[in-house]
């Protein structure tokens, strides 16, 4: 598996306006430089642990986002280290990024996850939920949402398209709205197989491992995520 081929042959397919991030989860350091050597600089990891270690050990102009399931008691650990939390998914874990980041006066720049299938295996909140959400966030001073995310149900071409514009519906309802601490600029939906139907149905920023890094790895006791 090239990486720099894998690299190089995605970002001439994709449209100037769409933000590669390479999903280095699992995925040894020499992987992640031979990527940053080609001018990558977005990436993303699904465990904090994990995210923690690449982030002391490699560049530091590299943007980490944080794109798995994020429990409230790992938190504190993202405070100065990740560029985008993609993964907001409740009120509870809205307070305590507020609660974690206020105290060393950072920003926690956020994604609204979700869950636009309403799978039980998925995080992220309901559509019907955002407008509590929503309000929690404007009455915060440490967190700023800067768009969407969704990990849509697998399926076919049509069924994918159907969920992406579900999505692209919300982010263009949100955008004609005026709010303190929530701007739509990122739409990231589309991963290594459906990207590409991501992007035609208005994604600008997609998540893609396997397709740059080959197979997830399973090793020292780490899992996919």
């Amino acid at each position: 598996m090239d990486i720099e081929e894998n690299i190089i042959k995605l970002r001439r397919s994709l449209p100037k306006d769409v933000t590669l991030v390479a999903v280095s989860k699992t995925k040894p350091i020499e992987d992640i430089e031979i990527a940053y050597k080609t001018g990558q600089r977005d990436f993303g990891e699904n465990k904090v642990q994990e995210l923690i270690d690449k982030e002391k050990s490699l560049e530091k102009d590299i943007r980490w986002h944080f794109i798995g399931s994020l429990q409230t008691n790992k938190v504190k650990y993202l405070v100065g280290k990740v560029h985008l939390i993609h993964s907001l998914s409740s009120i509870k874990l809205l307070n305590k990024i507020e609660s974690e980041f206020s105290k060393k006066n950072c920003t926690a720049n956020l994604l609204i996850q979700i869950n636009i299938g309403k799978e039980e295996s998925k995080s992220g909140i309901f559509e019907e939920e955002l407008n509590d959400l929503i309000n929690e966030i404007e009455i915060c001073n440490n967190c700023k949402v800067k768009g969407l995310m969704a990990i849509i149900p697998k399926g076919n071409e049509n069924t994918n398209r159907y969920y992406f514009k579900k999505m692209k519906n919300i982010y263009d309802d949100l955008s004609k709205k005026s709010y303190k601490n929530i701007s739509m600029e990122i739409l990231s939906m589309g991963m290594t197989n459906d990207y590409e139907i991501a992007i035609e149905e208005g994604s600008n920023l997609i998540r893609v491992g396997e397709g740059i890094f080959g197979k997830r790895n399973v090793v020292g006791g780490l899992k996919n995520g």
